[in-house]
């Protein structure tokens, strides 16, 4: 069975991008694979932040992560800190990961530029994410548009280490994308990734009528100015989001209401706002019950982190053994 890696952030409780873009997929992909999934709360110490806020979010995300469905029995799901070969290995791959590609690095590119001090961290933190994939020699890993290009410096990461240290047989695989079906998930303003410090999310646990409080105002089509006008749903993000959580032939009817008037905006939200809430409404309730027993939360994520060390020791002692260190 092939091996996939993939790790979130720990921002607290997902919001729809999260689930759709990732743990909506790692679901189905734990049936398929023997799958490691990480919360990655390492990376999360780039940029300032409270420690008592870190240790929070980090169990919504876990909570979350639980309640949409990724099984113990099947995935491993663990904290990236509670496995240190993670750094032990992010830094043997910073003395072989050239400078010029880190710069290069367009998420880098973008972050550095909006801060007078730029941490080391935020130029390594793909050196980090190599380090994720690599230690547990994952053959795939689901990930969005936006980290393809850190995927391909985690290739030339395996590719420089094997042709040195492990040349007539590669040890480490070089990973190869699963890219996930909704790759992009735009925020409900319709000019941006959803994302939590822009404000135009909608969490996965929200109640009902904060939900549709924030679809009714969410942007559409912006040719649509009267009722009466027909619209185009490929460039509307509410039919972006039906084809997310709507049944097909809805989607179709969706289609067709749209490009002929025969709905208003607010038709359209309605419908789908019932389609999201036959999705979420399980999960949030599967969230109440995990969060009414903490027990369940530290249990599993205990038993996840001891899966995930087994691993990461053994291919810590073969790369150590292959690089000369004394035993």
């Amino acid at each position: 069975m092939s091996r996939i890696f993939s790790g979130i952030q720990p921002s607290g409780e997902l919001h729809i991008g999260n689930y759709l873009g990732a743990v909506k997929n790692w679901v189905a992909l734990q049936q398929r694979f023997e799958s490691f999934y990480c919360i990655v709360d390492y990376h999360a110490i780039t940029v300032e932040y409270e420690p008592a806020l870190l240790r929070e979010r980090t169990r919504d995300m876990a909570i979350s992560i639980l309640a949409s469905g990724v099984d113990p029995e099947r995935a491993v799901l663990f904290l990236q800190s509670a496995v240190p070969e993670h750094t032990e290995l992010a830094w043997i791959f910073n003395t072989l990961t050239p400078l010029g590609e880190l710069e290069r690095q367009t998420q880098f590119k973008d972050k550095s530029s909006r801060q007078e001090s730029i941490p080391v961290g935020l130029l390594t933190y793909p050196v980090l994410q190599a380090a994720d994939i690599l230690l547990y020699r994952a053959d795939l890993v689901p990930v969005g548009e936006d980290q393809l290009q850190h995927l391909e410096l985690s290739r030339l990461v395996a590719r420089k280490w094997n042709a040195r240290f492990s040349p007539e047989k590669p040890f480490f695989p070089e990973p190869k994308a699963e890219v996930t079906p909704t790759p992009r998930v735009m925020g409900l303003d319709g000019t941006a990734k959803m994302s939590k410090s822009l404000g135009n999310t909608v969490g996965l646990l929200e109640e009902p009528a904060a939900i549709w409080e924030k679809l009714k105002p969410a942007v559409t089509d912006p040719a649509r100015v009267r009722r009466t006008d027909p619209g185009t749903p490929e460039v509307c993000n509410i039919y972006h989001l039906h084809k997310a959580f709507s049944p097909p032939e809805t989607v179709k009817h969706v289609a067709v209401q749209c490009s002929t008037a025969g709905w208003g905006c607010i038709d359209c939200k309605k419908v789908l706002f019932e389609s999201m809430k036959k999705e979420l409404d399980p999960i949030r309730e599967r969230a109440a019950e995990i969060r009414s027993n903490p027990a369940t939360v530290d249990t599993t994520l205990r038993a996840g982190a001891e899966k995930a060390h087994a691993v990461a020791k053994e291919t810590m002692r073969e790369v150590k053994e292959r690089m000369g260190f004394a035993p």
